[in-house]
């Protein structure tokens, strides 16, 4: 399942992902726009530009932008930093893989292949989503056209 944190963040990314190139928004801004505990959401910014995902900039016109291009930026890596992990059962997964302890074949593990096919169909769309996909069309091309 889906952390709040995870949520939040991905809300987060997709608010900077709106913004012209190199526009600056505030946590407090985003946390209003998008609904989320500034608190909350200032622990989460930190944890995205710790990764390289967003930059910030402090002082009265301060706040954070994109580190990287909005098409560079998946679903998948933002809810990797957050929650670790894709895979439902740590032997499913790629990146953090550790095998069963109650397990005496993985390769003929059943629960194991049908929680892989999960990972795998999950990541397949997690990694296909860019914030660019996620703020659609019509926002770059008004972006584009508006140079906002």
């Amino acid at each position: 399942m889906l952390s709040q944190k995870a949520k939040y963040a991905l809300k987060a990314m997709i608010a900077l992902a709106a913004e012209k190139d190199g526009e600056l928004l505030q946590a407090a801004d985003i946390a209003e726009r998008q609904n989320v505990p500034r608190k909350f959401l200032e622990l989460i910014l930190l944890d995205l530009r710790k990764n390289g995902f967003v930059r910030s900039q402090r002082g009265k016109l301060g706040g954070y932008a994109l580190a990287k291009p909005a098409d560079a930026i998946t679903f998948g890596q933002i809810i990797r930093i957050m929650d670790g992990p894709l895979a439902p059962i740590p032997c499913a997964s790629l990146t953090g893989y550790r095998r069963c302890a109650d397990c005496r074949d993985e390769k003929a593990c059943a629960v194991r292949r049908t929680m892989r096919e999960v990972r795998d169909a999950a990541a397949a769309i997690l990694d296909g989503m860019t914030l660019s996909d996620a703020i659609g069309p019509e926002a770059a091309s008004i972006q584009a056209a508006t140079g906002l």
